[in-house]
């Protein structure tokens, strides 16, 4: 396995059992399975478990909380149990309604709150899964984004895009599909370049208005229809800082479920260093030399907050800090 692929979120191997989706009774079998587990979702969080909030917590078919699902569980393909073959399948619980949600936090960019659901044991909670990804197993992390990506297309694409009748789940969570004229849709996937762009000692950096007071990260933003990733990532850089790219190259790629982004990490050699930045798209960008990197990683840096760990920005600083690109 190529360094690329060990980004969080990133392909175990674990098999989707996409054959499954389709064949009649094969979904129900599934989740008939006596080993058969559900992951089930609250307001795009996630179930964590155990003392050191490492692992999902993950649910029998059965049981009693996955009554407040507002629609059947999608399957997820293999990847429970100690052998990792049992059946998994996910769950939003949209009808639960729990007292004393803090509404701020739930707005905010990060929610650092947890909720325990009252039938379900009292180290499972319900938490963000950006503040817990890097404690998961590298199949968990996989089973949790692929969940809350799914989830989240069903639960803002009810209605059909070709007449706007109201569509239901369909191939075991794998499709919505229209009762009033026949026309199925699909999970979409939106991809995103985000970019190391480097000159010399110094990498590109930039912040968004709405993070965290100091964060900073890699420039990023989504592909445009009829354009390639370099042409992408050229267009991007300038839009954003006003800084020429030349060469561009694949690195990794990180499936992103907020919601539903494919992450394509490239480098990007910048042909000069004059940032002009767009105040509309970043509230500052700026170049910082690898020795400051490692200060901004350490966190002894006066300014500057690195990206969140497990985030593929992280993944392909930390790369670089290391001349591990290649």
């Amino acid at each position: 396995m190529r360094w690329a692929e060990t980004v969080t979120f990133g392909g175990t191997g674990r098999d989707r059992a996409a054959a499954l989706r389709t064949r009649p009774g094969a979904a129900a079998a599934a989740l008939a399975h006596p080993e058969a587990r559900v992951l089930p979702l609250w307001r795009g969080k996630t179930v964590i478990a155990g003392e050191g909030r490492d692992r999902l917590g993950l649910l029998p078919a059965g049981h009693a909380a996955l009554a407040a699902a507002a629609e059947p569980p999608a399957f997820i393909g293999l990847g429970g149990g100690a052998g990792g073959e049992a059946p998994v399948f996910a769950a939003d619980l949209a009808g639960w309604e729990p007292a004393g949600v803090d509404a701020a936090a739930a707005a905010a960019f990060f929610d650092p709150t947890e909720q325990g659901h009252p039938l379900m044991p009292p180290d499972h909670r319900f938490a963000e899964l950006r503040g817990v990804m890097t404690r998961l197993s590298p199949r968990e992390a996989e089973l949790a984004a692929t969940a809350k990506a799914l989830l989240g297309w069903h639960a803002t694409h009810r209605f059909c895009a070709r007449c706007g009748a109201a569509s239901a789940p369909a191939a075991a969570g794998w499709q919505r599909a229209c009762p009033a004229c026949g026309a199925s849709h699909f999970p979409r996937t939106d991809p995103v370049v985000i970019m190391l762009v480097t000159r010399a000692n110094a990498v590109l950096l930039g912040r968004s208005r709405a993070w965290p007071e100091g964060m900073y990260s890699l420039l990023a933003g989504f592909i445009e229809p009829g354009e390639t990733i370099e042409a992408a990532v050229r267009r991007e850089v300038a839009e954003e800082t006003g800084v020429a790219v030349g060469a561009v190259r694949y690195l990794a790629s990180q499936p992103w479920p907020y919601p539903a982004s494919l992450m394509i990490g490239c480098a990007a050699e910048a042909l000069g260093e004059a940032i002009t930045a767009d105040p509309e798209e970043l509230e500052d960008a700026l170049w910082l030399t690898r020795e400051a990197m490692v200060d901004v990683l350490a966190g002894s840096h006066a300014r500057v907050r690195p990206p969140r760990r497990g985030a593929i920005a992280r993944f392909l600083i930390e790369a670089w800090l290391s001349d591990r690109l290649d």
